[in-house]
């Protein structure tokens, strides 16, 4: 841990961007990366969470995790997840934790970098199934400010909690603020 805290120093020493960030939550959570806009932004959730240290797992498609790449992108955290299969994810998951693996994971609910128009919600059922807090993690190119925002407990009421992320994520641009998905989940766009 020691050298990525160092690597994280030397990224925010040098980097445009600048990390403001609350303090790092005190027990495993469940971090939102969002906006997810560019593949910088996996840059900053390392440079976050090396910085902070939290010892951080996250999801990434299968195909990233194929060849040379699949040691290092393990090695760095990473837990691969099959599009094709999604619902087994959140299953994946939870016996993860529940077998003692003590990590916090880091999510980007809106999917990939383009082209979607609600967040996915298996961090949401992550979260509830396993009990963990969401801390919402953002960037913005706005204020070209990263970091760490709130950390809190579901409350289990979907739109009440959705509205909670709204409200943070309402000012965060992402760092290409053309892909930025409005946080709201299918469920939600449900016709009633």
């Amino acid at each position: 841990m020691h050298l990525r805290r160092l690597a994280a120093r030397a990224f925010w020493a040098v980097s445009r961007w600048r990390l403001v960030t609350e303090p790092a939550p005190d027990r495993p959570t469940l971090l939102i990366g969002a906006p997810h806009t560019s593949n910088w932004d996996f840059v900053f959730m390392l440079a976050i969470t090396w910085r902070l240290g939290i010892h951080t797992r996250w999801l990434g498609k299968t195909s990233l995790f194929r060849g040379w790449r699949g040691a290092i992108m393990t090695r760095l955290g990473g837990i691969p997840v099959d599009r094709e299969a999604p619902q087994r994810v959140v299953a994946d998951v939870v016996d993860r934790l529940r077998s003692g693996d003590v990590f916090s994971l880091v999510v980007t609910p809106d999917g990939t970098r383009a082209g979607h128009t609600h967040w996915k919600s298996g961090f949401y059922r992550i979260a509830r199934d396993t009990g963990m807090p969401i801390t919402l993690g953002y960037v913005d190119r706005t204020t070209m400010t990263t970091g760490l925002g709130p950390t809190f407990e579901l409350s289990g009421d979907i739109p009440l909690d959705m509205d909670r992320i709204r409200a943070f994520y309402a000012d965060k641009a992402g760092t290409r603020p053309e892909h930025r998905v409005e946080p709201r989940l299918r469920e939600e766009l449900a016709p009633e």
